[in-house]
């Protein structure tokens, strides 16, 4: 039987996690560019296949569906149930998309990656045509900043393990479907979990100044 502690999101666990992701992704990036991305091409030539795209074509579809309807149903829930503690959730998971969003936009910007299709065509098979950069991968940090916001406020095993293995099978479809590399997607993981931390810090130092009040005036029963 798996216990909840093994997988509970705590501050300190939270701070070892991104920091793990972000080593990694200096690493392999800096790898990569020091030696003319082959490991990152070659990891991808790998996973850029046809054998399942039809399934990434899904997963990687639903990552914008999922991700906005996880602080609806929290706030919706909230609101019909009267639950002050459940809309303050939903309001911090919504931030935290918004936070991820913003630093999402502005590495593309400042990066600005080409596409591997587009740098190795003689490669990598695009099964899916995308207008923008590719680095940090957008589907991928928003998918883990929403698999990390949820699970740092429910910290239960039945939702951090489906959580986090929706994140990960988001991240491995970009990936099969060619539009990001390696490095992108593990970017793309370090900037959500990083993006949920930092705004469940900011969330926390909000309400305590604010001395916990309750919302729009909801009472709890």
């Amino acid at each position: 039987m798996i216990q909840q502690n093994a997988l509970s999101l705590t501050p300190k666990n939270m701070r070892k996690f991104t920091t793990i992701i972000l080593l990694s992704s200096a690493f392999f990036l800096l790898s990569s560019e020091v030696q003319g991305q082959n490991p990152d091409i070659s990891g991808l030539k790998i996973i850029n296949n046809s054998s399942s795209i039809p399934v990434s074509q899904f997963i990687s579809n639903s990552t914008t569906y999922i991700a906005a309807a996880t602080p609806l149903v929290l706030g919706i829930t909230a609101l019909i149930e009267k639950d002050d503690e459940m809309l303050k959730n939903a309001v911090y998971v919504a931030a935290s998309l918004g936070v991820d969003g913003v630093l999402t936009y502005g590495l593309k910007k400042a990066i600005a990656r080409p596409r591997p299709y587009n740098s190795y065509p003689q490669d990598i098979q695009a099964y899916e045509n995308v207008s923008s950069l590719s680095f940090p991968s957008g589907h991928s940090s928003l998918a883990f900043v929403t698999a990390t916001a949820l699970s740092i406020k429910y910290p239960k095993w039945y939702v951090i393990a489906p959580s986090f293995l929706w994140a990960s099978s988001v991240g491995y479809s970009r990936m099969n479907l060619g539009v990001h590399y390696p490095t992108d997607v593990l970017a793309g993981a370090m900037l959500g979990a990083g993006s949920a931390y930092i705004t469940h810090l900011a969330n926390n130092w909000f309400w305590k100044k604010k001395e916990n009040k309750k919302l729009i005036g909801l009472q709890v029963y």
